[in-house]
């Protein structure tokens, strides 16, 4: 940015012309003595603005970018340690549980969603350097949204972002589409694998409730959940008899043109202790803004959640205790495995609420964009429930925060030698 020029301007006593209009009928022992402050001029050159929304992280970086509609998607990873083994099929397993046209519970959008890494991986290995993930469109149907190019979509983007910038990418919900998530998929898929490297810690989601199909708490073990357990059916729910029931419940509401959302469950297994901190870097509240910055996303909760407020002090408390290994653990784990903003070992789960997909088939009360009543009836290709494709999604961001912790706690807290029983 060019340097500006100051200019001095009286404050009390000033003209009318500088918004001040009632100071002159001031007494004049009200107006003197006179203050004086810098004042900038009022036209501005060479003004820049950084565009912000698209990074997340501080010491792993990653920058989606990328339309629905566009040429293609990705993201660029910045921080990744170097001579870590890395190839395109490490990245591939999460981008196909996360593409389209799975399954009659999917949108039926064709993409085979092939990722390509162009930058900062040598000979199959890490350089240290930014690492830029490519994955082309190819399935685009942008004649589909004709209709929505001047009236807005209930409870979709369109509105909003048209009332932010004054312009939008009609195709696809241009940014506000899914789309963008394969870059978090991909560099989420990163994240999962330094973390696997690292300390043997696994971030696994499935879905726990579609509509009013809820599963209850306990038939699910977290400690011995597998990914093949998660995998086994197209609603990815571990529990058979209840993903049949989820699966029914969507096939009801996907024939008649409507939409359900659904609530996704979280662990993290063998999470190092320490990562997150104090007051405003919590490590529940990075994962909070991580996890509600996913598409159709209305709800988190931690631990007991919004349960826990049923309980007693006495009640709710995780007890500590000494196990065979001498390790400080927890009797119960209330806390949801992160006390004070900080892990503590044990392990962590989180339950994140979706609402029902925005873009259905069924006629709708909406307004244009010169202010007109009308109704509209979208077309385009939509998830009858986002909750089953979510699930890599929410398994990438939370890997992403704990990277970025896992990070910044050695950079902190490992120069110096420390009490190793801790």
């Amino acid at each position: 940015m060019t340097s500006l020029s100051l200019s001095w301007m009286t404050f009390l006593g000033a003209s009318p012309t500088v918004g001040l209009s009632g100071l002159d009928s001031l007494p004049s022992d009200l107006r003197s003595p006179s203050i004086r402050f810098p004042v900038r001029p009022r036209t501005l050159k060479n003004l820049q603005v950084q565009a912000a929304g698209s990074t997340f992280g501080t010491h792993f970086r990653v920058t989606t970018y990328g339309e629905s509609h566009g040429g293609g998607v990705g993201c660029v990873i910045d921080g990744v340690p170097p001579r870590l083994p890395l190839s395109e099929a490490d990245l591939q397993g999460d981008l196909d549980r996360r593409r389209p046209g799975q399954s009659r519970i999917t949108t039926p959008r064709r993409e085979t969603d092939t990722c390509k890494i162009l930058s900062g991986v040598y000979e199959g290995m890490t350089t240290g350097t930014p690492i830029l993930v490519f994955v082309p469109n190819t399935d685009q149907r942008g004649h589909d949204y004709k209709e929505m190019s001047q009236a807005y979509r209930p409870s979709h983007a369109d509105a909003t972002y048209d009332m932010k910038y004054g312009f939008r990418a009609v195709a696809g919900g241009g940014r506000s589409s899914a789309r963008e998530t394969i870059g978090r998929v991909a560099a989420g898929a990163v994240a999962k694998k330094i973390l696997m490297d690292f300390s043997g810690t696994e971030v696994l989601a499935y879905v726990s409730q579609v509509h009013k199909v809820v599963l209850p708490q306990d038939v699910v073990d977290h400690d011995t959940l597998t990914l093949d357990q998660i995998e086994s059916n197209i609603v990815r729910c571990p529990y058979p008899d209840y993903a049949e029931k989820m699966i029914d419940a969507i096939d009801k509401i996907r024939v008649r043109g409507d939409s359900v959302g659904g609530v996704l469950t979280c662990i993290v297994r063998n999470c190092p202790r320490g990562l997150g901190s104090p007051v405003f870097d919590k490590l529940d509240a990075e994962l909070c803004k991580a996890l509600m910055s996913i598409p159709a996303t209305k709800g988190f909760e931690i631990g007991s959640g919004f349960a826990g407020t049923f309980m007693t002090g006495s009640e709710h408390n995780d007890e500590f205790y000494v196990d065979d290994n001498k390790s400080i653990r927890t009797r119960t784990n209330r806390s949801g495995g992160i006390q004070g903003g900080i892990s503590n070992g044990e392990t962590i789960n989180m339950r994140i609420a979706f609402k029902p997909t925005a873009t259905i088939g069924k006629q709708q009360h909406t307004v244009t964009r010169d202010k007109q009543e009308i109704e509209l009836k979208a077309r385009g290709r939509h998830d009858p429930c986002v909750v089953p494709r979510a699930v890599p999604m929410v398994e990438a961001m939370v890997a992403l925060v704990l990277v970025d912790q896992l990070m910044a706690h050695y950079a902190q807290c490992n120069l110096f030698p420390r009490d190793q029983d801790l």
